[in-house]
């Protein structure tokens, strides 16, 4: 995944600090009302609350922006949590102060919860004089780009005539010391690293394990079936993810979709085998592919992922798009849509061939028959009567992709960020145009899980 937080340091004061950062992140959006009613009533006595304004991939940036502020609101100061993509020019405008938490997708771009804002806002000069902000930008060093939207928001602003209170903050990887520096900065104290972990590694069992494409000309794809630990009762939603802790590579946790929901009574991964120029298996792959066994366990920490989470909007039709081992976040989103009985739902999934690479297959044309799935359209690149990628196929059907968002759609992308997501992205700006695709951003109607 692109962002930092798929590469959190797994030492225990990273760990016990951005666990509970995101304990403060889930209460707080536990009592959503009760906060923005508590900021509003200080709102109207103080100075205009201060805008802590998130912009997102997979949710660090969230965590820490509603961590930002809970430690304001204990110092007296209101706040107003918001997505990035909620700020337009006029609310800035009239903004006295205002934070800034920023990651960066792929290499340097705008995250899907900026992509809105970075488009209508950023593209033009601004008059912002009046603002006092600081940014915190979230990165990861081992992309070419280190923190490049959070350095982008930076430049912008200082352009506009706004006032930074202190020198940008990069963050490395969740680096905690960087982010208790972001408080020292604020005048904050911040949070002591002590609460009990909700996010902690727990020992999965494997009950089962099915290689899905025997004879494919990709890596072996396996579905994995595990059993979370006896008296733990975990809870996750469709569109989650869950992060593998590696002895061997302790500061890099590996992430995962969640390829089931919790009413199926295991949690399953769909996981292609990789393999290094010298054979050897990847190390996170090769142990869930092939060295782990029935009955053998691994640790493993559930974290949601708000972005890709269903959106709140059940009634909207669901366009899926995606490749690969892609299909797993896919498989739970519709499976929790048919657990609903919500039925109006398009899957467009791309792999190599049609003989060998069918993945779930039964289950797939099982939902379609029974109309669970209103349409199921799969593409195989190296089959000779189809030579085509996902992208092909919605340009191919350009006039249903734009019925479905004209109704309402919102559109999950799950797979690689590279070819595939940037791919379907152009198609979909072709086919809808660029305000329909700032619509569906601001919206929150395209959400993407790509790494």
């Amino acid at each position: 995944m692109s962002e930092a937080l798929r590469h959190w340091t797994a030492g225990g004061a990273t760990l016990a600090y951005a666990a509970l950062c995101a304990t403060i992140y889930a209460r707080q959006r536990h009592r959503a009302k009760v906060w923005t009613d508590a900021a509003a009533d200080l709102a109207g006595t103080a100075d205009s609350p201060v805008l802590v304004l998130h912009a997102t991939q997979t949710g660090l940036a969230e965590q820490w922006a509603w961590a930002t502020a809970e430690a304001l609101h204990r110092s007296g100061q209101p706040a107003r949590v918001l997505a990035l993509n909620a700020l337009d020019a006029d609310l800035l405008a009239g903004t006295p102060r205002a934070l800034f938490i920023a990651s960066t997708y792929g290499e340097g771009d705008a995250p899907d919860g900026a992509g809105a804002f970075a488009d209508a806002v950023m593209h033009h000069p601004a008059a912002l004089a009046h603002l006092r902000y600081a940014v915190l930008a979230l990165g990861d060093r081992q992309y070419s780009e280190f923190c490049g939207f959070g350095r982008r928001l930076d430049a912008w602003l200082q352009a506009a005539g706004a006032t930074p209170e202190f020198a940008r903050i990069d963050v490395d990887r969740g680096d905690p010391e960087a982010l208790r520096l972001w408080h020292e900065h604020l005048g904050l104290t911040a949070p002591a690293a002590s609460a009990e972990a909700e996010t902690a590694f727990h020992p999965w069992t494997l009950r089962q394990r099915e290689h899905l494409n025997p004879g494919s000309l990709g890596g072996p794809i396996h579905r994995l079936h595990l059993q979370a630990p006896a008296g733990m009762a975990p809870h996750w939603e469709a569109g989650d993810l869950v992060d593998l802790h590696l002895d061997s590579d302790p500061a890099r946790p590996r992430a995962y979709s969640i390829c089931s929901i919790p009413e199926e009574g295991d949690l399953q991964l769909m996981v292609r085998q990789t393999r290094h120029p010298d054979g050897r298996p990847g190390a996170a792959s090769g142990l869930l592919t092939e060295a782990l066994q029935p009955g053998q366990s691994v640790p493993l920490r559930l974290r949601p992922h708000p972005g890709f989470r269903l959106h709140p909007d059940a009634q909207r039709p669901l366009l899926l798009i995606g490749n690969g081992t892609g299909l797993a976040g896919l498989r739970a989103l519709l499976r929790e849509r048919i657990r609903r009985g919500q039925h109006e739902n398009w899957l467009v999934f791309g792999e190599r061939q049609r003989a060998h690479d069918r993945l779930l297959d039964d289950e797939l044309t099982t939902w379609q028959a029974e109309g669970r799935l209103a349409r199921l359209d799969r593409v195989f690149s190296r089959d000779d009567d189809d030579g085509a990628y996902v992208q092909h196929r919605l340009l191919r059907e350009a006039a249903q992709v734009s019925a479905w968002c004209e109704r309402g759609a919102v559109v999950h992308v799950c797979g690689s960020l590279q070819g595939m997501a940037a791919a379907v992205d152009l198609a979909l700006r072709q086919i809808l145009g660029e305000p329909a695709m700032r619509r569906l951003q601001r919206e929150g109607r395209y959400r993407r899980d790509v790494y």
